[in-house]
């Protein structure tokens, strides 16, 4: 057994995460849809996959950027789709056919070879889960659009072999950008998104020999830059800089062992 990951795109334009575990037969899992349906089919077809790969959708939060075409996704390959009550009642409680499947802090969901394990984090959103993934030897985390790591959250995420976190932000560059105050104070806040120094910080605390790859997600296109990410990281975790794996918003990353 092994599980494996990839980010399809992370940023404000789209989130998509695909994990992946088994063997001769694996179980693909992908977390947020935050994509049209065609980008979606390009971006799996670069992984050497197809939309008949997908065997299950999870949805973090009712955000267009991780909601995108989860519904015409699911009614078109039949399948099932994992959310919070209050994410689809945020999203208006579209009818899914029957593929609607309820996701709550801290009930495990058993997906045959994977085992998902969701978690309430402090973001805008109606309720919110991120979530750790494992197949019984190796476990993966995925937290991203939160304002800060409660103790809650950074519990969900102790021995990860491999952590996808949110770098939104550079704080310096946030306050000198164009946006407004109130949105400056809404992505910056406690229920808003991570900001390198705080992204590097959850790092530093959820370090150990066993964790092999880091990825930063969630960029700012405007308010970050990829060497200030790496430069927060790199010195919380005292590595080079190489070794800070980046989800590009159009390319995501390359597929990475938990």
């Amino acid at each position: 057994m092994a599980i494996r990951f990839k980010s399809l795109g992370s940023g404000s334009k789209g989130n998509a995460t695909l994990v992946e575990a088994g063997g001769l037969i694996p179980f693909r899992l992908l977390v947020d849809c935050g994509l049209g349906i065609r980008q979606l089919a390009l971006r799996l077809a670069e992984a050497g996959l197809q939309l008949d790969d997908i065997d299950a959708v999870f949805i973090t939060h009712e955000h267009g950027d991780h909601v995108g075409c989860v519904r015409a996704l699911a009614l078109r390959q039949r399948i099932p789709v994992w959310m919070s009550r209050g994410t689809f009642a945020a999203m208006g409680m579209p009818d899914f056919d029957g593929l609607l499947r309820s996701a709550a802090d801290g009930q495990a969901i058993d997906l045959g070879g994977l085992e998902v394990m969701p978690f309430t984090v402090p973001h805008d959103a109606r309720e919110p889960l991120q979530l750790s993934c494992t197949d019984g030897s190796a476990k993966l985390g995925i937290v991203t659009d939160l304002g800060h790591a409660t103790p809650q959250v950074m519990g969900h995420l102790q021995s990860c072999h491999a952590l996808l976190l949110e770098s939104n932000h550079d704080t310096e560059l946030l306050n000198q950008s164009a946006y407004p105050p109130f949105l400056k104070r809404r992505v910056g806040g406690d229920f808003g998104h991570l900001s390198n120094a705080a992204a590097a910080g959850m790092a530093s605390a959820l370090m150990h020999g066993g964790l092999r790859h880091l990825v930063a997600a969630h960029l700012s296109a405007q308010n970050n830059r990829p060497e200030l990410v790496r430069q927060a990281l790199s010195a919380a975790l005292g590595c080079h800089g190489s070794e800070i794996v980046l989800a590009d918003a159009s390319s995501g990353t390359p597929w990475l062992q938990a």
